[in-house]
């Protein structure tokens, strides 16, 4: 796919976040349960909106003698603050859901990977704050660290920003209450599977 129509359509996801933010709305949990993971990130995204807004005011003030320059640039900055406070906005509606079938693991809108529950061989909560790239691993961190980890009995594929696929058997990410989602997962995998229904 195209680099460019794929950004337009991220930025496009995040505008749409904003929007249900706005509205306190969340998007596709439907009857599963939510979990957070941008309680500690809130500050932090915060702050660069405000070094933008300062940035904006500066670049308004040594461009006041050229109008048609100023203008532009005074679009830009207000349109990267818009989506600044859009990815905040999409890292809060934009959950992870975990529901009877799978376990949807998201990070604002550009990671979106669902994981069937009879896929996971082991869940454990572990805090790690340091993280290398290996194959058939993915790291979904927020705020420079994970809190849950995950291991596959069999891989599942994960399509990056761009497409590309990759084989993932070991999944770490974080979740702002990691317990209780390990202990909602584990509770997940054990439930029986229901009975196919008997000939008539």
């Amino acid at each position: 796919m195209n680099a460019v129509l794929v950004v337009a359509r991220h930025e496009l996801r995040l505008l749409v976040s904003l929007a249900l933010w706005v509205a306190r709305r969340r998007h596709q949990t439907g009857s599963g349960t939510a979990f957070g993971y941008a309680r500690g990130q809130g500050p932090v995204m915060f702050g660069l909106a405000f070094v933008c807004v300062v940035e904006s005011i500066t670049m308004s003030v040594l461009l006041r003698d050229h109008p048609a320059v100023h203008r532009v640039v005074f679009l830009l900055d207000v349109y990267t603050i818009v989506l600044v406070v859009a990815l905040h906005a999409a890292s809060v509606v934009r959950p992870h859901v975990l529901d009877a079938d799978s376990l949807r693991i998201r990070r604002a809108a550009h990671v979106d990977l669902r994981i069937p529950v009879e896929k996971i061989a082991h869940v454990r909560r572990e805090l790690r704050t340091t993280h290398e790239r290996a194959e058939g691993e993915l790291d979904v961190v927020i705020g420079a660290q994970t809190s849950v980890t995950l291991e596959l009995a069999d891989t599942v594929p994960y399509f990056g920003f761009l497409g590309r696929r990759r084989d993932i058997r070991l999944v770490r990410f974080h979740a702002d209450d990691a317990d209780a989602l390990v202990r909602a997962i584990t509770t997940a995998r054990s439930a029986p599977s229901p009975r196919p229904d008997r000939p008539g």
